[in-house]
């Protein structure tokens, strides 16, 4: 079992009863990102929609962290996950004064 903490942004708190970390545990040995995000759906099955599209692959405009390193550059949702790994979610916004 691998244990995670995702840290959820105050945009998606809302679907997760407020709370800025959230840790939850995998079922299995050195998982891949899928299924540590697959464990945080689970739990807050609001967020899913919000970080990925309908064919499961992280959404153009959401970066997602696994400890400092982007999992664009290291293997996207196969990413290698250790256990108390950190997995920040980090969804672009966008506004401000024009």
């Amino acid at each position: 079992m691998t244990r995670v903490v995702f840290l959820i942004p105050t945009p998606l708190r809302q679907f997760v009863g407020g709370r800025g970390r959230i840790q939850v545990d995998v079922a299995k040995d050195s998982p891949a990102l899928a299924e540590a995000l697959e464990a945080l759906w689970d739990v807050a099955p609001g967020v899913r929609d919000r970080v990925v599209t309908e064919q499961g692959q992280v959404r153009p405009h959401v970066n997602v962290f696994v400890g400092t390193e982007s999992c664009r550059w290291t293997g996207g949702l196969a990413t290698p996950i250790a256990d108390g790994a950190e997995i920040a979610i980090y969804p672009a916004i966008s506004g401000g004064l024009s």
